[in-house]
């Protein structure tokens, strides 16, 4: 994939620079990466800045003040996308975070990375969320995890810490050692201490946390697949008794596995749905789309976009089916801000797989027949 001019080619930095420029490569691309857990899209400027830092132009705390710098001024940045700023902070506040040594097991800690993260962004941020919630998610065609009560987050974060620091891994093969750690990510994750942010924060955690047992963490699995880390812990918290679907920790896992074991297990997020059937099948694009799902799956997987880019597109393609669809429905599909789904939009109109639908209202489309 031939990147744009202001990307970073992280895996030359991988590749071919001293550990210092590296780990520092290793960082951005995480902290970047995780931002498309939330439809985020970082800035050019963003890019420009992470680059100085990783070539030792400038130290990490210069490059925070320069994207704060560049937020307070009144240079305009028409050209920047709207979530641009939420998205160029916390990167660059995950990036010094994972450049640190210093680390703390306890819920405190936790909260602490939260407060780091989102401040200034969110008014709660670094606080426990005081009320309950719920949160559709495409790979449940809707439905939502049972997260945890409100009135309990403190007793629950304190007793999932105190069971870990308990825990003794002793004489467990690496197999054990993984079900262990995805086991307790999930359940960290399930209580859903904060309002936003929750999928975040719990990644940086767990990266420091998975440094602080002697693991050499490779970063660039969170930068590429953070989406289906975040859909492989929803469906390690997710079951449907009547539906016949129980909890699948086995994503979550896999995940652990390549990260830790050096395995290759495929991160495809349409795996991940509840509908999906067979090996390499996913679940149904509609029947009145003559082009095929195969022909279009294969538009969409030659397309220059990231990977991450691609599974959503798939996504809507296998949400929307034959019906008549907007940004709503992009968003409900994707869970994403308004301004993410114009532009997933615009990706499948550029591709011509989706077409303008005329006499519905404005902004609404179709996959075309």
């Amino acid at each position: 994939m031939v990147k744009k001019k202001f990307e970073i080619d992280f895996e030359n930095y991988v590749r071919n620079v001293p550990p210092t420029k590296r780990d520092k490569s290793s960082a951005w691309s995480a902290a970047i990466g995780l931002q498309q857990v939330d439809g985020l899209t970082p800035s050019k400027y963003l890019f420009e800045t992470a680059r100085r830092n990783i070539e030792g132009d400038i130290s990490i705390d210069d490059a925070q003040k320069l994207i704060n710098s560049y937020y307070e001024s009144k240079v305009s940045r028409a050209n920047d996308p709207d979530d641009a700023e939420e998205a160029d902070k916390v990167a660059s506040r995950i990036a010094k975070i994972l450049s640190e040594r210093a680390f703390s097991f306890s819920p405190s800690y936790l909260i602490a990375i939260h407060g780091k993260l989102f401040q200034g962004i969110y008014k709660f941020a670094g606080r426990l969320r005081d009320y309950d919630i719920t949160k559709k998610e495409w790979v449940l065609n809707g439905d939502t995890v049972m997260y945890g009560a409100a009135f309990e987050l403190r007793m629950a974060l304190d007793y999932d810490f105190e069971q870990e620091r308990e825990f003794n891994y002793k004489g467990l093969n690496m197999d054990q050692t993984v079900e262990h750690l995805a086991d307790f990510v999930s359940r960290l994750w399930q209580i859903h201490a904060f309002g936003e942010g929750n999928t975040r924060t719990t990644a940086v955690f767990m990266i420091k946390y998975l440094r602080s047992l002697g693991f050499k963490v490779d970063n660039k699995i969170f930068a590429e697949n953070s989406w289906y880390f975040r859909n492989a812990l929803v469906r390690a918290n997710y079951r449907n008794l009547p539906k016949g679907i129980s909890r699948e920790p086995i994503f979550l896992e896999n995940f652990f596995r390549n990260m830790l074991m050096g395995e290759h297990h495929e991160m495809k997020n349409r795996y991940l749905h509840v509908n999906y059937k067979g090996n390499a099948e996913t679940p149904s694009i509609g029947a009145e789309n003559p082009k095929g799902k195969v022909e279009i799956e294969q538009q969409v997987e030659h397309a220059k976009f990231k990977a991450s880019t691609k599974e959503k597109l798939l996504t809507i393609i296998h949400g929307v089916g034959s019906e008549t669809f907007g940004a709503s429905k992009v968003m409900k599909l994707i869970g994403c801000k308004p301004t993410a789904a114009t532009t997933l939009i615009k990706k499948l109109l550029s591709l011509e797989i989706i077409e303008s639908v005329t006499g519905h209202g404005k902004g609404k489309y179709r996959v075309k027949r």
